[in-house]
C-alpha cells in the first residue's frame, strides 16, 4: 500500500530559500527540521541531521559524485533515496521537493494511526 504524501509550501519561490555556499539549506515544517539541496539544477529534501551520530547536515557538503557528505564522520548518502553509498550501511531519511509555478513545495508522508 502507498503511503499518502502531503505537501507542505515552504516558500513562494525557489530564489527565497537561503542557500549556503555549499548549496543547501534547512526550513522548518510543521516543527521538523528538513535539509533542501540544490544541485544540477534538481531539488533534494532530506533529514536535518545524519542517522550516525547527528552530524548537521547542511553543515557537510555535496560531493563530486552528487551525494552528500556528513560534516562529522564523512559518511556519504545518495540524495535521492538516502542510501549511504560509503559502506556504513545507514540510511538518510528523504523527502520529495517540487519546485511549482506557486512555490517551492515539500512532501512528507501522512502521519498514520500510530504516529
Amino acid at each position: 500500500m502507498a503511503k499518502e504524501i502531503k505537501w507542505y509550501k515552504v516558500v513562494e519561490h525557489l530564489n527565497m530559500l537561503q542557500f549556503e555556499p555549499n548549496s543547501m539549506c534547512v526550513v522548518e515544517i510543521d516543527g521538523k527540521k528538513i535539509t533542501i539541496a540544490r544541485h544540477n539544477n534538481a531539488l533534494f529534501g532530506f533529514a536535518y541531521k545524519c542517522p550516525h551520530a547527528s552530524g548537521v547536515m547542511v553543515e557537510g557538503y555535496i560531493n563530486a559524485l552528487g551525494n552528500v557528505v556528513c560534516p562529522l564522520h564523512r559518511y556519504a548518502f545518495n540524495m535521492q533515496n538516502g542510501r549511504n553509498v560509503s559502506g556504513e550501511g545507514y540510511y538518510l531519511k528523504t523527502y520529495p521537493v517540487e519546485e511549482r509555478a506557486d512555490g517551492v513545495y515539500v512532501g512528507m508522508e501522512k502521519a498514520g494511526f500510530f504516529g
